[in-house]
């Protein structure tokens, strides 16, 4: 129930799931093995007495009754009575430990030897210094001569005496006890708030369902765990009291509900049957809306229907165990991940079903055990989930550059590696903005081997690859920031050429000429000799691709119709002329 509860969620690295398990069993030996030797735990076998009605504040209870169970207490007062004397504990250094529970008011009686009788007491709004760490209030009775003979606790509107936790401690112990228990409280808060931070940025980045899940269990225990430990009441205490112990159970509930819908929706739907996955969902839903009415209720069968709860709670845990048992036998890797995560707090929710824990964990009992487990939980899944995120960021990083090597293989020519015409154009696109600025000069090379279909006709078209691609090799060595290099289809190459003058770029086409004739074929063919004819066309300031390929295209007409093998630049306001009767070519050469 609210005054108990539960967990949910990815995976640590190895050695940070070794140090958690190792603070875990270290809480739990410290828990058993720890336990004050004068320590006694207040049990239903107390006298009592009852008043039907609220009595007086500092009424005298009614005869008191040392058999039986109390009864018809909820609506009126229950008066509890310790027998300092017949209890194994310091009558003159007592500390009474009562868990916070839904009661109206609290008045402790400390009754000496002599007959005086100190009264303290608490009520719902206000706790006062008597509050402590782990949900428990605390009753220091006064330390004098006279030994201390009974300690009587009156309970008005006590929802259910089996709610109560009840401890006497030696005072010094009570204050070591108090120190562990803020300690290990802190550390299980700020591991679940750690957890919940993350997961709550996890969902929102990923838009996925399950870390959506599991950010809000993260956050639904983490305002769970505040609230039982009584945290909260340093900002809010007009909390102290019954209201937190019913938002306790509200939240207890719907942490179960959450934890199931975050273990189920993570595994893929068509792995588990259908009628486990919708009785676990189902029963999970169960536990929330079942925790409605038990979160309002302060009277009536409340020890009945906290069984039909915890009944609930372990068929939820049972179907959660099923579905990932099922969904790891089909080889689901996230129900690996899973089974991790949810063995501690399933172990720890199903302990508190049939052990007694309230007394470990120096009266944290078995809430403390259970928040332990869900930061184990949270944590383990927001490593998981960090590991499976960035398996995805590999995947998506693979999955682009494969994209990018296609997307550049479709611009590229299969035989010879160099940019075809798409990716030519595409390349130099950025050239012409210079040009067009006038920052930088730009011209156009069209290179034509010659008489290749002889080649072709003679040696066969393997061979014409063979030189198509020693051609290319040669021209791929001009590839840089300022030339682009392709070839445009057939025996036809192309570089675009930036940042030279008129007659650099003379000097440069004839070394591209005579470079590529002194390139040796004698392997594949007889004369090993291959030239090519170039056309240049230097690109003015509203050029387009389109235009300057024509004009270069021209000016290699010219070259091929004035002999082949040589250097022709087209001229926009003169006839064309041949390499060698232009004057600055003459001068290049």
């Amino acid at each position: 129930m609210g005054e108990s509860i539960m967990s949910s969620p990815f995976r640590p690295r190895y050695s940070a799931r070794k140090a958690l398990a190792f603070v875990v069993a270290l809480l739990i030996w410290a828990g058993w093995t720890n336990r004050a030797a004068a320590e006694v735990i207040l049990d239903h076998s107390l006298c009592h007495a009852v008043s039907q009605e609220t009595a007086a504040v500092n009424a005298a209870p009614p005869p008191l009754k040392c058999t039986g169970m109390p009864e018809n207490y909820q609506r009126g007062s229950l008066w509890l009575r310790a027998d300092i004397d017949e209890l194994p504990v310091d009558p003159r250094n007592l500390v009474l430990l009562v868990h916070n529970s839904r009661f109206d008011r609290l008045q402790v009686s400390f009754t000496y030897g002599d007959g005086r009788v100190v009264r303290q007491a608490v009520k719902g709004g206000t706790f006062a210094a008597h509050w402590r760490t782990g949900g428990q209030i605390a009753f220091e009775a006064p330390m004098r001569d006279v030994p201390l003979q009974f300690v009587t606790m009156r309970f008005d509107r006590l929802a259910s005496i089996n709610l109560l936790r009840m401890r006497l401690i030696d005072r010094d112990e009570a204050n070591v006890q108090a120190t562990a228990l803020s300690i290990s409280v802190a550390a299980a808060l700020t591991l679940l708030l750690i957890g919940a931070l993350y997961n709550s940025t996890l969902a929102f980045s990923l838009r996925r369902q399950f870390p959506v899940w599991q950010a809000a269990w993260a956050i639904c225990m983490l305002a769970w765990g505040t609230i039982w430990s009584q945290l909260h009441l340093f900002l809010l205490p007009g909390m102290a009291g019954a209201v937190s112990a019913q938002a306790c159970t509200a939240l207890a509930c719907l942490a179960v509900t959450l934890a199931a819908f975050s273990a189920v929706t993570a595994l893929d739907a068509h792995i588990l049957p259908r009628s486990v996955r919708r009785t676990t969902l189902g029963l999970a839903a169960a536990v929330g809306l079942f925790g409605l009415p038990l979160t309002f209720m302060r009277q009536g069968p409340i020890d009945t229907m906290a069984a039909v709860l915890g009944i609930l709670i372990l068929g939820v845990l049972f179907g959660v165990a099923f579905c990932l048992a099922w969904a790891w036998r089909k080889g689901s890797a996230e129900a690996r991940t899973f089974a991790g995560a949810w063995s501690l707090p399933m172990l720890a929710l199903g302990s508190v079903q049939f052990v007694d824990t309230n007394a470990i964990f120096w009266g944290g009992g078995s809430q403390l055990m259970v928040l332990f487990a869900a930061a184990w939980q949270t944590l383990w899944l927001a490593a998981a989930a960090s590991r499976t995120h960035a398996q995805l960021r590999i995947e998506h990083d693979r999955a682009r550059r494969a994209e990018a090597q296609a997307h550049e293989l479709a611009r590229r020519d299969p035989l010879t590696g160099l940019r075809n015409r798409r990716g030519f154009v595409e390349a130099v696109a950025p050239m012409f903005e210079l040009a067009r600025s006038g920052a930088s000069p730009l011209a156009l090379l069209l290179l034509d081997i010659d008489k290749f279909k002889r080649i072709n006709d003679t040696y066969g078209h393997d061979t014409g690859d063979m030189v198509l691609a020693t051609v290319a090799r040669r021209i791929s060595r001009w590839e840089g920031p300022m030339c682009k290099v392709a070839r445009l289809g057939g025996e036809e190459f192309a570089l675009m050429v930036g940042g030279m003058d008129s007659f650099s770029l003379a000097r440069f086409a004839q070394s591209v000429r005579q470079e590529i004739a002194a390139c040796d074929h004698t392997e594949v063919i007889d004369c090993g000799t291959v030239t090519v004819s170039i056309g240049v066309a230097e690109a003015g300031p509203a050029s387009d691709f389109r235009e300057l390929y024509r004009h270069a295209d021209e000016a290699l007409y010219c070259a091929k119709h004035e002999g082949r093998d040589r250097v022709a630049f087209h001229q926009p306001e003169a006839p064309l002329q041949q390499a060698g009767d232009n004057p600055q070519i003459q001068a290049a050469q």
